[in-house]
Parts: C-alpha cells; sequence; structure tokens
C-alpha cells in the first residue's frame, strides 16, 4: 500500500509541530505543511481545495477562526480531518462544550450564562461566591476572573462590557471549587490515555502556561472512565481533557482539541507526538480503504 498523504496544519511551527514532523520523518512520511495564513482554499473548482491531493488532515492551528474554517472546507469536499470541523468548533466554544458534556451526563462544573449585568449578578447568587467569570472562547488560561463578592463582580463586568467585543457582553459564569493546589490534564488519543499528568500551582488557576508545574500523575479507571466519556461527548479523536477533584469526584473542566504536549511528555516520558502520528496513519489509511472497496452506503 502506498504512504497516505497527509497534510497538517498549523500557525507556527512550534516544539509540538516539529515534534510531530519529527516522528512523521521517522516512519517515512513527509506530510504536506499547511501554513494557515498562507492557505489559498477553491471551494468550487475539482479536486482538493488546497491544490495538493491529500487522504487526511491533521489540524494543529494555533488561530482558532482560520482553523475552524479550513477544517470545515475540508469536512465539507469529504477529504477526513483529525479533530473534525464539528469536534473543534464543540471544543472551542465553552458554552456548547458545557451543554454537550451536560447532555452526555458527564460530570462538569456548575455554569449559568448572561447576556445582561444585573441578570449576571442574578447568576451569580445563583451560583454563589467565589465564582469564576470566562471568556466564551478562549485559552492558555487567560481572562479568566475569580469574584468574591458583588462588588467585586459588578466592577469586572463593567469593565468587561465597555471593552466592547460581543465575547465581552456573554457572561459565562461557574462555580469555583477549592482543588487541592492542582488539576489534571489527561491525553486521549483514539481509543488510548496516552499520558496524564497533574499541574500543581499555588494560583488558583493552575495552568503550565501560566506557570504551573507538571507532575506525573497515575491513569485510575475513574480518570479513564471520565475522559472517554468527555471525549466522545465532544466528538474528539485526539484531546487534551482538563479533570479537577471536587468532594464529589471527578468533574471536567475543559475539552482541548490542539493541546500543547511538549510539558506532558517531558513529564511523563510517553511518546505522545508518536502516538498521534500513529493514529493519523491508521485513519488515513483506513480512509483509503473505505473510499477504495466500501461501497456507498454499506
Amino acid at each position: 500500500m502506498n504512504r497516505p498523504r497527509i497534510g497538517m496544519l498549523f500557525s507556527h511551527v512550534r516544539e509540538e509541530e516539529k515534534l510531530l514532523l519529527a516522528a512523521f520523518a521517522k516512519r517515512g512520511i513527509e506530510p504536506v505543511r499547511l501554513h494557515d495564513r498562507k492557505l489559498v482554499l477553491d471551494l468550487t473548482s475539482p479536486g482538493s481545495p488546497c491544490g495538493v491531493e491529500l487522504d487526511i488532515v491533521l489540524d494543529r492551528g494555533m488561530a482558532h477562526g482560520r482553523a475552524a474554517v479550513a477544517m470545515q472546507i475540508f469536512d465539507a469536499l469529504g477529504i477526513p480531518t483529525v479533530n473534525s470541523s464539528r469536534a473543534s468548533n464543540l471544543a472551542d466554544d465553552k458554552v456548547a462544550t458545557t451543554l454537550a458534556l451536560a447532555a452526555a451526563g458527564v460530570p462538569t462544573l456548575r455554569t449559568v450564562v448572561a447576556f445582561d449585568i444585573d441578570s449576571a449578578l442574578a447568576g451569580l447568587e445563583q451560583i454563589g461566591y467565589p465564582a469564576v467569570i470566562k471568556p466564551v472562547i478562549g485559552s492558555w488560561g487567560r481572562l479568566l476572573a475569580k469574584v468574591n463578592s458583588p462588588q467585586a463582580a459588578r466592577t469586572l463586568l463593567e469593565h468587561k462590557r465597555v471593552l466592547g467585543h460581543y465575547q465581552h457582553g456573554v457572561f459565562y459564569i461557574q462555580e469555583y471549587v477549592e482543588k487541592p493546589g492542582r488539576d489534571l490534564r489527561i491525553f486521549v488519543v483514539g481509543d488510548e490515555i496516552v499520558a496524564a499528568s497533574y499541574r500543581a500551582a499555588e494560583h488558583w488557576v493552575t495552568n503550565v502556561a501560566r506557570g504551573a508545574v507538571s507532575l506525573p500523575c497515575p491513569i485510575t479507571p475513574e480518570i479513564a472512565d471520565i475522559s472517554f466519556r468527555a471525549a466522545r461527548a465532544i466528538g474528539t479523536e485526539i484531546a487534551g481533557i482538563d479533570l479537577v477533584e471536587t468532594s464529589t469526584g471527578l468533574q471536567v473542566i475543559e475539552v482541548n482539541t490542539g493541546a500543547e504536549f511538549k510539558g506532558l511528555m517531558r513529564t511523563t516520558e510517553k511518546d505522545i507526538a508518536g502516538a498521534i502520528v500513529d493514529y493519523v496513519i491508521a485513519r488515513a489509511e483506513r480512509a483509503v480503504y473505505e473510499a477504495a472497496y466500501v461501497m456507498p452506503g454499506a
């Protein structure tokens, strides 16, 4: 069988992308590099929209808007993507993620959404103080705010409203959990948990991008169960699942489709890049086989 033709969408070649390219090279594959700023995608002509025939596209884009549109185009034109545009759109939107997790019965933090300052304050009274206000779309632990009182909340909400962007007019409010100085990052690839770590910090935001320390975490049956359920609820094939320990058990904070993993690889000594590449190659080979031998509707 010919080696599959794999595209990799990216915004910058970070350490993770270098690790992925090296893993592909080790397996005799040179992916087509799809730089999101340089792409011109043809929506109406026959053939591949990027001018190169591809069997699958791996999404490693950092710019969520560009990646979402590019993956939507590839998906619509019959080129498999990992992750799919639908899964990435769900994961990138905290409201959509929360709805999907709740609908699937996956434990997640209590959350309310409001669109007006007074309504948001009423929602905060329902949740109780302290509470956390987050942007609907965002990453790396940025623009999170813990509010301890109605006065502090009103000031923050007024500041967000003045910023003017429509996202700052959607108030995503979540309960604050007193966690044991850490949360968990679980890396799921297909039907396998490849690596897991605790992210410990003195600050309540335990994100490695914000200075948290990554420590090895044993993969318990409870961790495996909730992580797989979260991935299935969002539809992700490759994801970093963030969990928090609460008095009632583990709960999902969020699901990340383009998660960074260099620190997790160093902490756990697991070959996450190799696992991703092996999965993408297998998915591409399966897609080629199905296109060639499986009858439509079979």
